[in-house]
């Protein structure tokens, strides 16, 4: 893929659809309940009948992509974690014996592991090869990529997005995606790439990761500013933040996201890693947004920044930091369960219910109890 291909696929990405928001709102409107009282599973179905185009859509199908990738990074000792359990864990999520993996298969979620830079010759059985490089080279000394692997790798991505498209038991495919990764030493990239896309100080954005000791910590900070001093990305640039600073996961799943946009499928964010690709996709492309459902609130510290520069709120508060796409199969249950009421529950002349007691609450707002 070239940039000029690039842009003229961001130019085919277009918004949510607004009529069918319009008539999700009217739906929720007469169905049998309190106005409001079911709070942000409401706001959810209206943003997915956006994103679909029907009012009462379907999320019975759901994956999870995982892209995987090494960091070079990893040699500063910016990681308590050998660089080997990045290859490691990608074939036990094959097995689902992961975090993320275990949870799909006890939901009966599809996951799909993407080799996009292991640093090893030859994925194994059930990885699909599709590696642009042997890991990245080390930020604080080098460019991470060139911005030609930083497209292929954004490359693998969209191309996951619309094999879920196509894929599944029925011709529609997947109606829920969701990106996830495995890449030791990847919450040094993302924080670097969220400092450099907000301009916010790196003691701002960056934690301890997998866990790290006082010291670690300290050398972790010390390599982002040598990196971000070195190679003085440009926030305007996506492309060349990702290329100086960033990872192959990162990128992949940039795509991944611009390619849910392109599909019309919702987008599932995981954490800090994911939030910080999704950020990037953004950027590229602001229509990205409508397309985005934030899991959990991710422990990490950055993670709440990036969140607040895509104005999205995440679904649950779980104390959550394993990465992997773990709070996604969890999400996918909160947005089966938004559209199942919208599409299972009765309204009011249904319910045979005369619903005009609740004029005066519709003109008001007379749930909120303000504190005395």
């Amino acid at each position: 893929m070239t940039e000029q291909e690039l842009r003229a696929y961001i130019e085919a990405i277009r918004p949510a659809d607004e009529t069918a928001m319009d008539a999700a709102r009217r739906r929720q409107a007469q169905l049998a309940k309190p106005p409001g009282s079911l709070g942000q599973l409401e706001e959810l179905s209206i943003r997915l009948a956006g994103v679909t185009g029907q009012v009462c859509p379907a999320m019975d199908k759901c994956r999870v992509a995982v892209f995987a990738a090494d960091n070079g990074v990893v040699a500063e000792g910016v990681s308590c974690t050998p660089l080997s359990v990045t290859l490691q864990q990608a074939v036990n999520m094959t097995f689902r014996k992961t975090g993320m993996s275990a949870m799909a298969a006890a939901f009966g979620d599809d996951v799909a592991v993407v080799d996009v830079g292991i640093d090893g010759d030859v994925p194994p059985v059930g990885i699909l090869d599709r590696k642009v490089r042997r890991g990245t080279g080390n930020i604080v000394r080098e460019d991470a990529m060139t911005r030609q692997q930083v497209l292929e790798a954004m490359a693998a991505g969209m191309e996951q997005a619309a094999l879920a498209k196509a894929d599944g038991v029925t011709a529609l495919g997947y109606n829920l995606i969701a990106t996830g990764e495995m890449g030791i030493g990847n919450t040094t990239t993302s924080a670097a790439v969220l400092a450099a896309l907000t301009g916010a100080d790196v003691e701002a954005v960056t934690g301890r990761g997998g866990g790290l000791t006082d010291e670690g910590f300290l050398r972790k900070k010390e390599v982002l500013r040598q990196s971000l001093a070195l190679h003085r990305p440009d926030k305007s640039d996506v492309i060349g933040v990702l290329a100086g600073v960033g990872g192959l996961d990162l990128a992949a799943m940039t795509g991944a996201f611009l390619g849910c946009a392109h599909e019309r499928v919702p987008a599932a964010v995981d954490g800090f890693i994911s939030i910080a690709a999704a950020l990037c996709a953004v950027r590229l492309c602001p229509a990205v947004r409508d397309y985005l459902f934030l899991s959990h609130d991710s422990y990490e510290v950055g993670y709440r920044i990036a969140a607040e520069e895509l104005g999205l709120t995440p679904c649950l508060h779980l104390g959550m930091r394993l990465g992997e796409g773990s709070g996604c199969p969890l999400l996918f249950r909160v947005l089966e369960g938004a559209c199942g009421v919208m599409r299972g529950m009765a309204t009011f002349d249904e319910a045979s219910i005369e619903d005009g007691y609740l004029d005066e609450i519709r003109a008001m707002d007379a749930f909120t109890v303000e504190a005395t």
